[in-house]
């Protein structure tokens, strides 16, 4: 049974506001495309890289000429000015649409955008300065503009860019923007759980026809075919006049044959045909169709870092960890002499834990309680704990017991940042109460951490602590990128919770 926007279905009617409704009232799929949705959605294109290089050349010329009236009271020479923002500019642009990035789905996530455009900025200065000395011009540019120019350009790219995908996603919601025309079709109950869990309209998707299947489970074999042919003719015949970019086949993964039947039909239409989503995929945000050869596959999780951000990563870890190592040698020595003074023991204190991928290795921390507990056993350490030294109190308070696992992060066992590991006795007992904790182990263990800069460190005295820390552990990993490190390197210093519930 079809439905488009002058139709009524037996499970479906639109009602006078334009919204479509099932029969019992209840709103389904709102069609409140505005007049114009369309064609802002074939311009926005040329209207987000106009604006960008609008915003480049703009900046060029006003932090020349800023600079030049400051520093010397005098007018810049113009030429150069328009020279560099009409250069760069041009670059922007082609990069970014030789990337589609200008493509008007892609404003309403700013997921991943920062990192990209950050990248493709520095290539292109990078690529400019090169150019610039080998045509011997470099001398036409002042140096500290161009400094300037590399700040100021950056950033008024990224107003820009907000100042877009904030319009396309309060448009998608209000139906002013429409960022692709889709058409429905596949069963009642996919159709409807499609439309209440993802609700389309506010993701800028204009749905312009939907047609419900009849599956047969009523009618016998021969009648149920015949239906579907019958369904499926009227549905391509109207799709094809709705100017579709595209069909989303709504059936149980498991109903091959119906979903055979849906994609041979819609395939002699110029639209994208797209298999609608099973409710697991919701789980995972990265999910991609990967092929090895001949075997496609649906990828739902990748592996946490690919190569080239573990080698990334690496050399984030080994620069800061090595000038750290080498900044701190005087208070690696005033400490140890400290602790050994006080009491009787190792100056530093050895304990298993596990590391990347459950393998396990030996942290190294400044010995800072008169136990030395590692085995089936490990209590951890409380307010007022009578075990914690005078000297052992301050280390922990100001975390500086924690300075040893900079070797152990030159060891390649830790890192900078990642989630803190625990002592394998407090692993296996939370692995068995709390589901996923295991995954804290697919990124190398941490000295800092994202759960640890939310206040989340210190005694797990409950399981809902352990949870919350796991939850931002977790989200770490999901959500990892060298910003989001120097971001936690810099909570770390700053942050008065990173200094909470430290004793």
């Amino acid at each position: 049974m079809l439905l488009s926007d002058e139709t009524v279905s037996a499970s479906f009617v639109v009602s006078d506001s334009g919204e479509l409704r099932s029969r019992d009232g209840r709103l389904w799929i709102g069609l409140r495309q505005k007049p114009g949705a369309d064609w802002l959605r074939r311009c926005f294109p040329l209207i987000a890289a106009g604006s960008e290089a609008v915003a480049l050349f703009v900046a060029a010329i006003v932090t020349g000429y800023l600079y030049h009236r400051l520093a010397f009271a005098a007018d810049p020479a113009f030429e150069t000015l328009y020279q560099l923002g009409g250069l760069i500019s041009l670059l922007v642009v082609l990069g970014n649409a030789s990337r589609h990035e200008y493509q008007i789905a892609r404003f309403l996530t700013s997921k991943g955008y920062m990192e990209r455009a950050f990248q493709l900025w520095n290539f292109i200065f990078l690529a400019s300065a090169a150019f610039w000395f080998l045509t011997k011009t470099s001398t036409n540019f002042s140096r500290m503009t161009i400094l300037l120019y590399y700040v100021i350009g950056f950033a008024s790219i990224v107003v820009v860019r907000s100042t877009l995908a904030h319009w396309v996603q309060t448009g998608s919601k209000r139906g002013t923007v429409s960022v692709r025309r889709t058409f429905l079709v596949g069963t009642h109950e996919e159709l409807k759980a499609f439309g209440e869990r993802y609700q389309p309209w506010n993701l800028g998707i204009e749905i312009v026809g939907v047609a419900t299947l009849s599956t047969g489970a009523t009618l016998a074999s021969d009648e149920s075919e015949k239906q579907i042919a019958d369904d499926l003719e009227r549905a391509t015949a109207t799709a094809r006049t709705l100017d579709l970019d595209d069909v989303f086949v709504l059936a149980p993964w498991s109903d091959h044959h119906l979903i055979s039947r849906c994609v041979d039909s819609f395939l002699k239409l110029p639209a994208a045909i797209h298999l609608g989503p099973e409710r697991i995929f919701d789980r995972f945000e990265d999910m991609r169709l990967a092929k090895i050869g001949p075997i496609s596959s649906l990828n739902l999780v990748r592996r946490p870092l690919s190569i080239s951000e573990q080698i990334m990563k690496r050399l984030l870890d080994l620069s800061l960890a090595s000038v750290a190592l080498i900044a701190f040698a005087p208070v690696f020595v005033v400490l140890a002499i400290a602790i050994k003074m006080e009491s009787r023991g190792p100056v530093l204190f050895k304990q298993r834990r596990f590391g990347f991928n459950q393998k396990p290795f030996n942290i190294y921390k400044f010995r800072s309680m008169r136990t030395l507990d590692d085995g089936a056993v490990v209590h951890q350490a409380r307010k007022n704990d009578s075990r914690v030294t005078r000297v052992g109190y301050w280390l922990r308070r100001l975390s500086l017991d924690e300075l040893p696992q900079l070797w152990n992060v030159m060891l390649g066992q830790m890192s900078l940042v990642g989630p803190r590991p625990h002592a394998l006795a407090h692993d296996r007992e939370f692995e068995r109460k709390i589901s996923l904790y295991a995954r804290r182990h697919n990124v190398k263990p941490g000295i800092t951490g994202w759960a640890q800069v939310n206040g989340f460190r210190g005694e797990t005295s409950t399981d809902d602590k352990m949870k919350s820390r796991v939850e931002h552990d977790l989200y770490y990993i999901d959500n990892w990128s060298i910003w989001l490190d120097l971001r936690i390197l810099a909570l770390t210093v700053i942050s008065s919770k990173a200094r909470s519930n430290a004793y």
